[in-house]
């Protein structure tokens, strides 16, 4: 148990059972004989659902403990995505919702953070960049200012807005959480090839 004046962006807690992750936390002042609060954004790691609940700085809350492991990504069927840990080749199946709009960078064989509570996979830790090669895209254009874009259909099935002088088989850095185009990956040629 803590108090809710200690609470800070990626705490786990939980409240009547629900397990919540937080965003946002923010003391504000009271005035008087008022005391302060904590605002606060959090986020129901098995649901996604937002609630922005406001504590007393001095009520006592639940801090939950994660365990971390890194699995491999295997293949995604149905309603969810199965895991394995590369050391015991055990599986767990992480439904599609925990993962959100982020499961379209997932690639099989990638090595990722999975979070779990109780021996439930509750969260999967995305890295903030993600590679991608351009599958298709319209002929690059390199006299354009640098402030023009077209549309990319990237590997992945996202499409994204992308700088004219992208061409079709070139690898962009893409935000994961926005879908946004990062920058261009240089790739570097071998010398004598």
């Amino acid at each position: 148990m803590f108090l809710a004046a200690d609470l800070k962006e990626g705490m786990v807690i939980r409240i009547e059972g629900q397990i919540y992750r937080v965003l946002e936390a923010e003391s504000k002042a009271g005035a008087a004989k008022l005391g302060g609060v904590i605002k606060t954004k959090l986020s129901n790691v098995r649901t996604g659902h937002i609630w922005e609940p406001h504590f007393r700085p001095q009520e006592r809350l639940e801090e939950v403990q994660l365990e971390r492991r890194i699995l491999e990504f295997v293949f995604g069927a149905g309603d969810a995505c199965t895991f394995m840990s590369p050391q015991t080749f055990e599986q767990w199946e992480v439904p599609r919702g925990v993962l959100g709009p982020a499961e379209k960078f997932l690639q099989p064989g990638m090595h990722l953070p999975v979070e779990f509570f109780a021996g439930e996979p509750l969260r999967v830790a995305f890295p903030e960049v993600a590679e991608v090669r351009v599958a298709e895209t319209a002929p690059p254009a390199h006299a354009q200012q640098e402030t023009a874009w077209k549309e990319a259909k990237l590997e992945n099935g996202l499409s994204v807005q992308v700088p004219m002088f992208i061409g079709r088989g070139e690898v962009v850095r893409v935000e994961v959480r926005t879908g946004h185009y990062s920058e261009r990956v240089r790739v570097e040629r071998k010398r004598g090839a």
